[in-house]
């Protein structure tokens, strides 16, 4: 399993309008692509004294395989979308997460 995790800082005054839009329209779309099997939002609890708040999105899929078939056929147009309803009032990074062992 595979985890493509997005860490995004949002600005305090759009907080309300991008965690709508993340979960109306965003994620949606992310599973649309039939590349992952599961979207979850999570708020960061910690270390969140710049001025905003920061969330981490993580979108699970088989393999590294399929997430390279999501970063080649769809991630340019998603990322613009994010770009064009936010502009700099959110920061984002990603990281590719590779699952080891899980235990009950």
């Amino acid at each position: 399993m595979v985890i493509y995790n997005v860490t995004t800082h949002v600005e305090s005054s759009i907080e309300e309008s991008w965690l709508n839009w993340m979960k109306e329209k965003h994620l949606p779309e992310m599973l649309a692509t039939k590349k992952f099997k599961t979207a979850r939002i999570f708020k960061i609890i910690s270390g969140n004294d710049k001025g905003g708040i920061s969330y981490a999105a993580q979108y699970q899929c088989d393999n590294k395989i399929t997430l390279e078939q999501y970063l080649n056929d769809f991630a340019a147009k998603l990322r613009e979308d994010a770009v064009n309803k936010f502009g700099d009032r959110i920061l984002s990074f990603r990281t590719e997460l590779e699952l080891i062992e899980q235990q009950p």
